[in-house]
């Protein structure tokens, strides 16, 4: 079978050529951009890349400095952005036209190529050379896994701009006889909330608390702001929008580092979202602030976990707030606010702690009986849970 691995590598680049790197990811951003405002242009949103290249590959070459396969890439990044939310309409949920903001880049084999510490990548003013910063060769990273193994091809990357730096995502692929992960592998379920933004099924808890007083905060002082009505008032009003995104930001760092932690100290070899589609017309009091905090916070964590060779992936989170985990029983009855009493077997939880070990089982029962390395079971903070019961039922103090 085909094994499709991404490492992480931090980048040591000097100055004027990080300048030049951002700057590519910024004519990035706007070739996307472009191609999103020409294909919506009609009376319908196109989504043909062929249609899509002819009324946008030149316009985009004249437009940047960006090479033939930069601007090729930005297109399909667009399209299936487009794609995705043509989906969404055709199923009557809302979603507005993407926007590309967040600081990436494609790189393919024709645009960079990777050496064992190295990479020559191309950008608006030629090629510049990147070194790696590399782990210890002696511990077991994915580093030593998949970018030094030799049975592994390097395929391709994604540039990111973080707050600490650059980094390349450098994408590998393998032809595998056996499964890539040990047979011990086990999920760690992650339950979203407006109450508490992630709950496991370990039982481990963040409260949103924080947050939605940071938000309550910044929201009083806009609208001050802007009841105001002068210009230096107008002025302060987006430095204060750019205030409160970055302390979001550092906080939903902080908490995407933690639950990688958790995964790793319950030995996990998969983390279990809820799909994100359509969050805020299943979740009760969910706004768009909560939709935007929970895309950043998967976006974070399936990042971070990629270090260490944990899978992120989202299940459908059907019925998983009114499920008991313990004997499946499913009825809305089930569930009482922040409460669970199971109506046939009397089972007694939080609910959100209850709703995470139902996303774990949703991965694991769609993960079972397929390819390798197919978790065993569900980490809870006594015990495991598999798809034939409870091995051990924990309760939280």
């Amino acid at each position: 079978m085909e094994v499709r691995r991404t490492v992480p590598v931090k980048l040591d680049v000097d100055d004027s050529d990080a300048d030049l790197l951002r700057e590519t990811i910024q004519q990035f951003l706007d070739s996307a951009n472009y191609v999103v405002d020409v294909a919506s242009e009609g009376e319908s949103v196109e989504t043909r890349k062929s249609v899509l290249h002819e009324e946008t590959y030149s316009d985009v070459r004249d437009r940047t400095d960006l090479h033939s396969n930069h601007v090729q890439s930005a297109r399909d990044r667009a399209v299936d952005a487009l794609k995705s939310v043509v989906s969404k309409w055709k199923k009557g949920e809302y979603a507005s036209l993407p926007t590309f903001t967040t600081p990436f880049c494609e790189y393919n084999q024709r645009n960079a190529t990777f050496y064992d510490d190295h990479a020559t990548l191309s950008t608006i003013d030629g090629r510049v050379t990147v070194d790696y910063i590399l782990p210890d060769e002696d511990r077991d990273t994915p580093h030593t896994k998949y970018l030094f193994n030799e049975d592994y091809e390097r395929t391709g990357a994604t540039l990111h701009e973080r707050e600490d730096g650059l980094y390349l995502h450098i994408r590998t692929k393998a032809d595998m006889d056996a499964p890539e992960h040990s047979e011990n592998g086990t999920v760690l379920g992650v339950d979203l909330g407006v109450e508490n933004i992630a709950v496991t099924s370990t039982g481990a808890f963040w409260s949103a608390a924080e947050l939605a007083h940071w938000r309550t905060e910044y929201v009083e002082r806009r609208r001050s702001l802007q009841e105001c009505g002068t210009r230096w008032a107008h002025e302060n009003v987006q430095s204060v929008g750019d205030t409160e995104t970055g302390r979001f930001t550092q906080e939903l760092h902080r908490i995407a580092n933690e639950l990688v932690k958790e995964a790793l100290e319950n030995d996990c070899s998969h983390i279990a979202f809820e799909n994100l589609t359509g969050i805020r017309s299943r979740m009760p009091n969910a706004r768009k602030f909560h939709e935007w905090t929970f895309r950043r916070l998967f976006e974070n964590v399936e990042y971070k976990a990629e270090e260490y060779g944990i899978s992120v992936e989202q299940v459908n989170p059907a019925y998983t707030s009114q499920q008991c985990s313990t004997c499946g029983f499913t009825h809305e009855e089930n569930r009482h606010g922040e409460s669970f009493e199971c109506q046939q077997c009397g089972y007694e939880n939080h609910a959100d702690y209850n709703a995470s070990k139902n996303i774990g089982l949703k991965l694991l029962r769609n993960q079972t009986g397929g390819e390798g390395g197919a978790p065993v079971g569900v980490r809870l903070n006594s015990g495991m849970l598999n798809t034939n019961g409870v091995t051990s039922v924990p309760e939280l103090a």
